[in-house]
């Protein structure tokens, strides 16, 4: 290659020095990193992770709807009156029903004193959980309610039986299932539970 610079021998120097450097290798010009795809982490900084999914809680999980009550009289065997969230309330056992204690016409039945007397030592002066199925009031206006002698980790079968009072009157004879829809939500362990009293001779059931 020639160039000829008439007169301007420095400015041919200069152009001919700053053409051998252009095309010397590794002497190109720095190029741009590629941008850094969307999900990446700037550097030195912890990419964050997506959150764990949460369990889902189901109707028969952990968490069982009740109410906190005290129990301060006991009307018989199925049904007491207890303070809850600073009132009085007249609540009837769903799903049972023991002897009567007060019939109008006959008075007490057989077994219902001993029923009422069961209830009182188990009940009075404690503190018990209230949970309500769908229909929560009778027609006397009384709470229709499960009662739970501790606080219920869940629906199942191991928990009725060793946390339910409306179960533990069936499991010792105290009580007949007495199932009104749509109350319905312990029914057939209820009726599994009268099997086993009735089987055993238990309360009511002896002969």
């Amino acid at each position: 290659m020639c160039f000829r610079f008439k007169g301007r021998p420095l400015l041919a120097l200069l152009v001919i020095v700053g053409l051998a450097i252009a095309a010397a290798p590794g002497c190109a010009a720095p190029q741009a990193p590629p941008p850094a795809p969307p999900d990446a982490a700037a550097p030195g900084v912890p990419r964050q992770e997506e959150p764990a999914p949460q369990p889902q809680v189901r109707e028969d999980g952990p968490a069982v709807p009740v109410l906190e009550a005290l129990v301060i009289k006991c009307v018989d065997g199925d049904t007491v009156h207890v303070r809850v969230g600073g009132r009085t309330e007249k609540v009837r056992f769903t799903g049972v029903n023991t002897p009567e204690l007060h019939h109008p016409q006959r008075g007490a039945e057989p077994f219902g004193r001993e029923a009422a007397v069961y209830t009182k030592h188990r009940l009075l002066g404690k503190r018990v959980y209230l949970e309500l199925d769908v229909q929560e009031r009778d027609r006397y206006g009384r709470l229709l309610a499960y009662v739970w002698l501790m606080p219920p980790a869940g629906r199942t079968e191991e928990e009725v039986r060793r946390k339910m009072f409306n179960a533990e009157l069936l499991l010792r004879g105290y009580a007949q299932v007495m199932t009104v829809p749509p109350n319905v939500r312990y029914a057939d362990m209820f009726v599994k539970f009268q099997r086993e009293a009735r089987e055993k001779g238990e309360g009511l059931w002896r002969q």
